[in-house]
C-alpha cells in the first residue's frame, strides 16, 4: 500500500511540526511518522498515526521503513559533527534511491541564501547532501530552512544569568520560528512542485545580535552588555566559562558562523514563506520578545552539552 508522507524525526521539533500539520489537513491513512527508536511507536499508535522506524545509522531500517513512500521528509541530523552527518545523510540518501522513494523533501539550512557558497562550518554537511542528492538521480525538494529563532540563545551565546556577551562579529539573521517553519514546510510538501530546487524559507525581516541583546534587556529589565573581541579571545572566553559545558572545539566551529553572518549569509530573506502560508511570518524582533515574555528565562536545549 502507497504512502503518501512519511515524516523523519517526528520526536524532533520541526518533524513534529510538520506531522501536527498533516494530522490536522489529511486523512490518517495518508501520513507516517518515523524516529529512530523502536520506543516511540506507543506514543504515535496511541494517537491513532501509523509508525515507522528509521535509524540513519541502520541503513536496513530505512531501506525497509522507505517502502512505497510517496513523499519522505528528510530531516537532517542533529549533530554539529559534519563528517557524522555526512555518513549518516549518505546512507539515507541511499536508501530512498533504493526504496524508489518518488519525492525526497530535505532540511537544509539558510546560511547563504539560495547560493551555494557559504563557507560556514554548520552548512557544509547540508552542501553536501544537496549534492548527494543531486548525484543520485532522486527527485528532491531541499528546503532550506530559515536559523530558528528559538535557538536565538545558543547563536547569541547567552544564558539567563549572563551579563557581557562576547562575539566575534556581528550581523544580520532572518531568525524564523520553527512553528512555522513546520507548517510551511507541510504545506509545500502537499503543494508539490519544486522538483530538483532549492527552496528558502525565512522570515520577511533579519535582526543583529546587538538588537537581540536590546530586545532581551528591553524585556526582562536585564542590562547585557554585547563586547566584539577577535576569534581568538572569543574562543578563549566563551569556552573557559560556558554554562552549557560545550568544548573549546565547539566555539572553534562557531567562528566561521559568525564570520558567515557579518558576510550576509544569514540575511538572505525570501517571499516564499509568506505566499505559502498565507501570512506573514512573525518577525525575529517580535518573535523573541513573545519568547522572553512568556519566560524571561528563557533557554536553548542546544546550549547544553547534555540536552542533546
Amino acid at each position: 500500500m502507497t504512502l503518501k508522507y512519511l515524516i523523519t524525526g517526528a520526536t524532533g521539533g520541526l518533524g513534529a511540526g510538520v506531522l501536527s500539520y498533516l494530522v490536522a489537513n489529511v486523512p490518517s491513512s495518508e501520513y507516517a511518522a518515523a524516529s529512530s527508536q523502536e520506543t516511540n511507536r506507543k506514543q504515535f499508535e496511541d494517537r491513532g498515526i501509523a509508525f515507522r522506524v528509521v535509524n540513519y545509522d541502520h541503513p536496513q531500517s530505512m531501506e525497509t521503513s522507505f517502502q512505497d513512500v510517496e513523499n519522505l521528509f528528510f530531516v537532517s541530523t542533529n549533530t554539529f559533527d559534519v563528517e557524522k552527518r555526512r555518513k549518516q545523510h549518505q546512507s539515507f540518501v541511499n536508501a530512498a534511491k533504493k526504496a524508489g522513494v518518488k519525492h525526497v523533501w530535505y532540511t537544509s539550512l539558510a546560511f547563504g541564501g539560495l547560493r551555494s557558497d557559504s563557507k560556514a562550518d554548520v552548512q557544509q554537511a547540508h552542501l553536501m547532501t544537496e549534492q548527494m542528492l543531486r548525484d543520485s538521480g532522486v527527485t528532491f525538494t531541499s528546503i532550506r530552512e530559515g536559523v530558528y529563532t528559538e535557538a536565538f540563545p545558543v547563536f547569541l551565546g547567552w544564558y539567563p544569568s549572563t551579563s557581557t556577551v562576547y562575539l566575534p562579529s556581528d550581523g544580520p539573521v532572518a531568525f524564523t520560528l520553527r512553528s512555522e517553519l513546520g507548517e510551511a514546510s507541510a504545506r509545500l510538501m502537499i503543494q508539490g512542485g519544486h522538483e530538483k530546487e532549492i527552496v528558502l524559507l525565512t522570515a520577511q525581516e533579519t535582526i543583529t545580535f546587538t538588537q537581540i541583546v536590546d530586545v532581551i534587556n528591553e524585556t526582562t529589565g536585564r542590562q547585557v552588555q554585547v563586547k566584539i573581541v577577535p576569534p581568538q579571545e572569543f574562543v578563549r572566553l566563551t569556552a573557559v566559562k560556558d554554562e552549557g559545558g560545550k568544548p573549546a572545539a565547539f566555539f572553534e566551529k562557531l567562528v566561521s558562523w559568525y564570520e558567515a553572518i557579518s558576510q550576509g549569509d544569514t540575511g538572505t530573506i525570501h517571499p516564499l514563506i509568506a505566499d505559502v502560508l498565507g501570512r506573514q511570518p512573525v518577525p525575529p524582533s517580535e518573535a523573541i520578545r513573545a519568547l522572553l515574555k512568556d519566560n524571561r528565562d528563557y533557554e536553548w536545549h542546544q546550549n547544553y552539552i547534555n540536552r542533546g
